[in-house]
């Protein structure tokens, strides 16, 4: 009997790679189980889950004309139920995760001054003058770097 798409078949698992577990099939075939088709939940090790020479049952995904096989095995067991949260999923609570706002209406309101101490007002204008040299140089250097550089005329 070949394999088809769609097919479970029992497997054995020949050798795990940090992308997936090559599992050996019936017939002498040997698929491919992305890290991704192992488990509903996230895994981050692969030989955390899966073991060389354990016998899984995996779900043909895809052949492709190469003869390479795409496999699943969480395709094998029922989905979760939708807004399950897994066990590992942090203390989070179940439900509406956003805080309640309160209900009266957000104004704006403008940031409160910062205090000047007793500065004059020319000492506030040179600190303004300086600051906005500052800035005005430094998009200067960003839009030069845009520009692949400095300019140079030709001519």
């Amino acid at each position: 009997m070949a394999l088809q798409v769609g097919d479970i078949v029992e497997g054995k698992v020949t050798g795990i790679k940090p992308f997936g577990a090559f599992v050996s099939l019936p017939e002498g075939k040997t698929g491919l189980v992305h890290i991704s088709e192992v488990s509903y939940e996230f895994v981050q090790d692969l030989s955390a889950v899966l073991a060389d020479g354990q016998t899984v049952q995996v779900k043909v995904l895809s052949i492709a004309p190469d003869g390479k096989i795409a496999l699943s095995i969480k395709r094998t067991q029922p989905a979760p139920e939708r807004g399950a949260r897994p066990q590992n999923a942090g203390a989070r609570p179940a439900g509406n995760h956003r805080p309640k706002r309160e209900e009266k209406p957000r104004v704006w309101q403008p940031k409160p001054a910062a205090p000047q101490g007793e500065m004059s007002f020319e000492d506030m204008m040179a600190r303004y003058k300086s600051r906005s040299e500052e800035k005005i140089a430094d998009l200067k250097r960003v839009t030069e770097n845009h520009r692949g550089g400095y300019s140079r005329r030709r001519g």
